[in-house]
């Protein structure tokens, strides 16, 4: 067994093939310890690394082999949400706003209760590391807004045509569904390929998401990167990239 990096912050994260694998205590962990700063982060998710930690553990530095990821070409759309985005685009008061309380998104996502979690890994730590990324220009919000009120969202980190899913959380039904959605939507109109979802579940395998080897997802970001990101800006006609297609046949 490969004994685990401890990291002082400024130090380089070794290369995520270095990550413990299918045999090691904890699979795609890479190291602990460094720093949540910008530039740490940004250098973090450019390698596929990600932190995800719990309030009485050190950071953790994690590179997962394989991959979850949602290729947005591949996204299903069920029955019951094409529907759902159909009442919505068509009713007044009902919104998709990106980057708009970025704050007020990344809190609730921390608050939100989790099947099997007795408590959150966006730790305060997280929540302050991820505000400077949103303020750099690297983390993104997309927020489902009904009434005037923040009905749920999701939030993402941005790099290029490199997108990494994080968390959402939802106060009205569908409210998360309808803001992957639109990040999907978006996604497609700037020829971003793939969404990240770190680790695989039930939930994204059914909305079409499927494991990448780590080399494979690696090879994507390095190219993804260094493309011309998308405007992060929702229009309504963007809807179109998903309700102008033909509906699954799952409900």
């Amino acid at each position: 067994m490969q004994q685990l990096p401890w990291l002082e912050p400024g130090d380089a994260l070794p290369d995520p093939a270095c990550a413990w694998g299918e045999h090691d205590p904890v699979p795609g962990l890479l190291a602990a310890g460094g720093a949540l700063d910008v530039d740490t982060l940004v250098h973090a998710y450019s390698h596929c690394v990600f932190p995800w930690f719990s309030e009485d553990q050190p950071i953790l530095w994690w590179s997962p082999d394989p991959r979850m990821v949602l290729q947005v070409a591949e996204f299903k759309l069920h029955r019951s949400l094409r529907k759902t985005l159909a009442r919505f685009t068509q009713t007044a008061g009902c919104e998709v706003r990106i980057d708009h309380d970025f704050a007020a998104v990344i809190t609730a996502c921390s608050q939100s209760p989790r099947t099997g979690q007795s408590g959150t890994w966006i730790v305060p730590d997280m929540v302050e590391a991820y505000m400077a990324l949103h303020r750099a220009g690297h983390a993104h919000s997309v927020e489902t807004w009904i009434d005037g009120k923040l009905a749920g969202g999701l939030y993402c980190v941005g790099l290029g045509r490199a997108v990494f899913g994080e968390s959402m959380f939802t106060r009205r039904p569908d409210a998360s569904k309808i803001a992957l959605a639109a990040l999907v939507c978006l996604c497609r109109r700037f020829q971003v390929k793939m969404i990240d979802c770190q680790q695989n579940t039930s939930h994204l395998a059914s909305l079409g998401a499927h494991e990448m080897s780590r080399s494979r997802f690696v090879a994507h970001v390095a190219r993804a990167r260094e493309q011309e990101g998308p405007r992060w800006y929702f229009e309504p006609v963007y809807w179109a990239e998903l309700l102008s297609t033909r509906p699954s046949q799952s409900t």
